[in-house]
């Protein structure tokens, strides 16, 4: 089978990084072993530029649809998905959103998703061009939105999924649990149309019953799940007692399961016919491990990434704590790193009236480097709890991540994101772009470990 892809949701392209190995400067230009046939980014809240778009086509090139016309930075829901070129692989780190549907049907045929839903432009894409492989990375959140009926965002997932022919695996994989450099928990999501090779030989070879006998499918789905599935072959985990697996049946009609569908899905699943099979799994893993220490600069730092003193502290170093029960503390005092990132009482009062007390822990101000990073967010850099600091290893100052060493956390090359082409013409991102851009990204590595087993699986198409 022909190794063609499509890549939604594209950013500066992770999928694609992964899937052919790109690890450094001198693996760009290179011939890929992944054909990307075409691809789609679009950010609706850059109204002058496109800087993840441009970045991509920067590193890439761009794409023509089968009309001969360059729609890759349109709205993805504006997009005739029929004009998308063929391709066996479907990729995309999707927005985690509500799914709810707009109306309840019978069935799932004719229905549409809200306006502005980014997955039922994954749904109408799968149903135009009938990918025989599909893989999806989403927040780990995404198993048990939304907050007041658990489960059901998934569920409607699997279900459009199910209605197209496909059976599906997910996990939710922490890089740093197999042997990698942050600490990021993501939902990774492979499904297979149920006439493909990989189909039979990974499920229907392993004794699958009927879904009318759900009880007798349990060993079996386990060996799917611990052993001979996708993410068991690429990430393995620990044994796991098959009578632990927890198995539902989804409703038939998507409107039903939007309105009363609630399900708490473990870490690791199956689900084949709309019969779901899931259990909760640990990685197992004996490796070497990256630490933020090891991605870190070793040379000069430009001074721009390094925190002024009076932004450091506002009184003694040793000083974890402020509390601001009967006051608050002056603004410079607060607008330091030290008050951020420590534990704090605040007086507060609700919006109807009621007086309360707000209490945050402390945090570590200078991250350790010899764990693997925090997860990276997208507002890394800004002046919040979440940003990363550093001691620079050449002079021991206190300082905020470089680009470099942000895009290295998600295992990009170093500089992936310096540079866009915007109308022809080559400019430089702004810092606070590139780091958006890679608090938005996925762990490369995972991708380039996914893609090994992909191969083997096209090779035998």
């Amino acid at each position: 089978m022909k190794k063609t892809v499509c890549e939604l949701f594209a950013g500066v392209g992770g999928f694609r990084c992964g899937l052919n190995n790109i690890k450094t400067s001198k693996d760009y230009g290179k011939k890929e072993k992944w054909d990307t046939v075409w691809f789609s980014q679009w950010e609706p809240a850059e109204k002058k530029t496109q800087y993840a778009h441009d970045c991509y086509v920067y590193r890439f090139g761009t794409c023509l649809d089968k009309n001969g016309e360059d729609t890759t930075n349109y709205n993805i829901e504006e997009v005739d998905k029929s004009t998308i070129p063929d391709f066996n692989l479907l990729v995309g780190g999707f927005p985690c959103q509500d799914y709810s549907v707009a109306s309840s049907l019978a069935t799932s045929k004719g229905l549409e998703g809200k306006k502005g839903i980014l997955w039922w432009s994954i749904r109408e894409t799968v149903e135009k061009k009938q990918p025989p492989f599909i893989l999806l990375e989403n927040v780990d959140r995404l198993l048990k939105s939304p907050a007041k009926q658990r489960g059901r965002d998934f569920g409607i997932i699997l279900a459009c999924l199910r209605d197209e022919g496909y059976t599906v695996e997910w996990r939710v994989i922490n890089a740093a649990e197999y042997g990698y450099q942050q600490r990021r928990r993501r939902t990774f999501i492979f499904a297979y149309r149920n006439d493909t090779k990989y189909a039979e030989d990974v499920v229907d070879a392993i004794q699958y019953i009927n879904k009318s006998k759900l009880e007798e499918n349990r060993q079996s789905m386990n060996r799917v799940l611990v052993h001979d599935g996708f993410f068991a072959e690429t990430f393995p985990v620990y044994d796991v007692d098959s009578k632990q697996m927890k198995i539902v049946e989804l409703p038939e009609g998507i409107g039903e399961l939007s309105e009363e569908f609630e399900f708490n899905f473990e870490n690791t699943g199956v689900m084949k016919d709309g019969v779901v099979y899931t259990t909760k799994t640990m990685p197992k893993y004996e490796g070497n491990v990256t630490t933020l220490g090891d991605i870190m600069e070793k040379e000069e730092v430009d001074k721009k990434y390094f925190i002024p003193k009076e932004k450091l502290y506002y009184t003694n170093p040793n000083i974890t704590h402020s509390d601001e029960t009967h006051g608050k503390l002056p603004k410079e005092e607060r607008q330091t790193w030290q008050y951020i990132k420590g534990a704090k009482k605040l007086a507060r009062k609700s919006s109807g009236g009621h007086e309360y007390i707000f209490s945050e822990g402390a945090i570590p101000m200078v991250d350790d480097e010899d764990k693997p990073a925090r997860t990276m967010l997208t507002s890394e850099g800004g002046f919040n709890r979440s940003t990363h600091i550093v001691k620079d290893k050449k002079t021991g100052n206190i300082r905020l991540l470089t680009a470099g060493e942000t895009e290295r956390i998600q295992g990009f090359p170093t500089d992936h994101t310096k540079y866009c082409l915007v109308n022809g013409e080559t400019v430089e991102m702004p810092l606070n772009k590139r780091r958006f851009m890679m608090g938005n990204a996925l762990v490369v590595n995972l991708i380039a470990d996914m893609e090994e087993t992909l191969d083997k699986i096209f090779e035998k198409e």
